[in-house]
């Protein structure tokens, strides 16, 4: 088993424009004499790798909070992409994610300094996909996300952004970018990780009885 870690580290992250950094506040040294290090910090619930829950952009949208954690937590699939991702692009990459598992095909990756268009969130929203994951800090153009924004969260689509994905090649893998229990918040940073298995990912069946 090899695990990816494909998170930022927060205090070193990428800030989207205009938002705030993150500060690390230290509240105890043991150098300094205290019984212990004890630290605290602010930050923006956007900065460095994130999820973006439909509330975010919807006014009545689910908070992150009560999105089921299925959608954060399973088979995904990592897709190689550079320059713009067009509605044929899109379809591609689910044709592809579903002949290497239909799973994975609920999540999708994209690797590499991609956006996504307005056409091509249209294809991944009608598909009924759970996750959409890419590096920049928001999906679709940095200078006008909305558009993007709408259809994806609006369709219900949530949105991990600010991974980083070098390490990775495409294929599938077992996700885990589960947010924080943030409740009524529009997004939430997240340790988000990748985890490579030779063999294929199972449901665990329910036992009932128990």
């Amino acid at each position: 088993m090899i695990i990816y870690d494909i998170s930022q580290e927060v205090f070193g992250c990428r800030v989207f424009p205009g938002d705030p950094v993150p500060e690390r506040i230290r509240l105890g040294s043991i150098e300094d004499g205290g019984v212990c290090n004890l630290t605290a910090f602010s930050m923006c619930a956007h900065n460095g790798t994130h999820v973006d829950a439909p509330y975010h952009f919807i006014k009545d949208g689910k908070t992150v909070d009560a999105v089921d954690l299925d959608a954060f937590v399973g088979a995904a699939y990592v897709a190689g992409h550079e320059g713009t991702v067009t509605a044929a692009d899109a379809a591609e990459i689910l044709e592809k994610a579903k002949e290497c598992d239909p799973g994975a095909a609920r999540r999708i990756l994209i690797k590499g300094p991609a956006v996504i268009s307005a056409e091509a969130a249209e294809v991944f929203a009608e598909s009924g996909i759970l996750l959409l994951g890419n590096e920049s800090q928001t999906v679709g153009p940095e200078d006008a996300p909305m558009q993007v924004h709408l259809i994806l969260l609006g369709a219900g689509v949530v949105l991990l952004e600010g991974i980083r994905l070098a390490a990775v090649a495409d294929g599938v893998y077992f996700l885990n970018a589960a947010p924080l229990n943030l409740s009524g918040a529009d997004g939430s940073p997240c340790r988000a990780l990748l985890i490579k298995n030779e063999n294929k990912f199972q449901e665990v069946p329910r036992n009932d009885s128990l």
